[in-house]
């Protein structure tokens, strides 16, 4: 087998292999053989069809499939003979495949880049904390009481904290736009759950009124072609419900799984608010260890691998719209763009949390292995079944896994990181980064 490597641009790489003839022909010399023993064609016994009539009647077939066979077999012998690590599939260009004379075909493909990891530059990593005292687990407990809310429609005007349904839709230079529309949609008013100036803009209007709205998106909208735009909202308001809170009471306290009275409750919600604040705390601290790690180290990315992580996001998405998404235009609602600076973040970690992995010679150590896989059962009405389950999965022990050697790749950076600790409110230490500092 002959091969020869070109690099092209970047990380592509064209490899050129050449099989000699005898080593198809031999092969398809072996099966035709082989099927000869079994094939039964009208007219001869089985076993005893003259191999000149197999050939004519199978050669074609069973060639193809040798040529298949060989190449890919021919494709992953040339790569580990010249070193390569193929980053996706091959592009496969048969050149010669005529019988008799020698295979040639061409591979092209991405590799993996090298790798050098040099800590995390000069970057300062923030590690916060904060105290939970009493008027913090009141405001939690004001949460759950809203959560837990009903809503009675009022006559009046609406305001802040009602919740209105509307009928609206979205026009951009008088044209209705993709997801701008929508029927029956209830809406709590200060819930900040549209772009800015919607909410607001239904404040003090009563059932049975229309308005129109004119707002623009913000700069960086997920959807490309309504990233700053300009655009019309036509609202209907068909109601306006009044919220009304439920009383602090062992009712309510059952729909949290206490039974006892409010000084139980409320040992209960700080206890979940203190889990809520270390998971908090170590996912911020991890985000900046990953931003820093991302500015100090450049990585070549292959595109191949962007585009894997991009296909896995949107089906990741896609099984979050379960059968609904049957009905869908997906490629038109979730357009690779959408997901393509997430996915270049994801896959330059991949390779730099991967680097860093090989060469401290890092494993997953059990005692977190078991630790982050007991924090995932607590929440369960049965955390041991939870935990035999998670031990008796093989994928879903070697996701956990995976996480386990993140968080020790974390650790080691920050062991060699200036690291600053800051203590705040409960509220701002459960607040994701602000985006500039992400």
């Amino acid at each position: 087998m002959q091969v020869s490597v070109e690099t092209t641009t970047g990380l592509e790489r064209k490899v050129t292999v050449g099989i000699p003839a005898d080593v198809v022909d031999q092969e398809v010399e072996k099966r035709l053989k082989e099927a000869a023993k079994t094939v039964r064609i009208n007219g001869f016994r089985k076993g005893k069809v003259p191999m000149k009539v197999v050939k004519s009647r199978f050669g074609a077939g069973v060639r193809q499939e040798v040529l298949g066979d060989t190449i890919n077999r021919s494709f992953y012998e040339a790569v580990q003979k010249e070193s390569l690590r193929p980053a996706g599939q091959p592009q496969i260009d048969a050149k010669q495949l005529e019988e008799g004379k020698d295979v040639e075909f061409v591979a092209t493909f991405e590799v993996y880049p090298e790798v050098t990891v040099d800590g995390l530059g000069e970057s300062e990593i923030v590690r916060y904390n904060a105290e939970i005292g009493d008027e913090d687990v009141d405001n939690m407990i004001e949460v759950l009481r809203k959560s837990q809310a009903e809503w009675s429609d009022v006559k009046r005007k609406s305001k802040k904290t009602d919740r209105v349904n509307i009928d609206f839709v979205g026009t951009k230079d008088g044209e209705e736009f993709a997801g701008g529309s929508a029927k029956g949609h209830n809406l709590v008013l200060g819930s900040d759950s549209m772009i800015p100036g919607f909410e607001k803009g239904i404040i003090g209007m009563k059932a049975g009124e229309e308005k129109v709205l004119e707002l623009t998106f913000p700069e960086d909208y997920h959807a490309e072609d309504l990233k700053g735009a300009a655009v019309e909202f036509k609202i209907t308001v068909n109601a306006v419900s009044a919220q009304k809170l439920p009383e602090l009471n062992e009712e309510f306290f059952k729909k949290y799984g206490v039974e006892g009275d409010e000084a139980s409750f409320r040992e209960d919600v700080k206890e979940n608010m203190e889990r809520e604040k270390l998971k908090a705390i170590k996912a911020k601290t991890k985000e900046q260890v990953m931003n820093a790690l991302l500015k100090a180290n450049e990585v070549d990315i292959p595109k191949a691998l962007i585009s894997q992580e991009i296909n896995a996001m949107r089906n990741q998405m896609i099984q979050q719209y379960g059968q609904a998404a049957q009905n869908l235009d997906i490629q038109s609602l979730l357009p690779d763009d959408m997901f393509k600076e997430q996915a270049e973040r994801r896959t330059a970690l991949g390779l730099l949390v991967s680097e860093i992995v090989s060469k401290e010679k890092l494993v997953a150590d059990k005692d977190k292995v078991k630790t982050l896989i007991e924090e995932a059962a607590s929440s369960y009405e049965d955390p041991e079944s939870v935990v035999n389950y998670y031990f008796s999965n093989e994928q879903l022990l070697a996701s956990v896994e995976a996480a386990a050697l993140e968080d020790q790749v974390v650790d080691f950076l920050l062991e060699k990181a200036k690291v600053v600790d800051k203590t705040v409110s409960y509220d701002e230490v459960i607040k994701p980064l602000e985006k500039e500092e992400a």
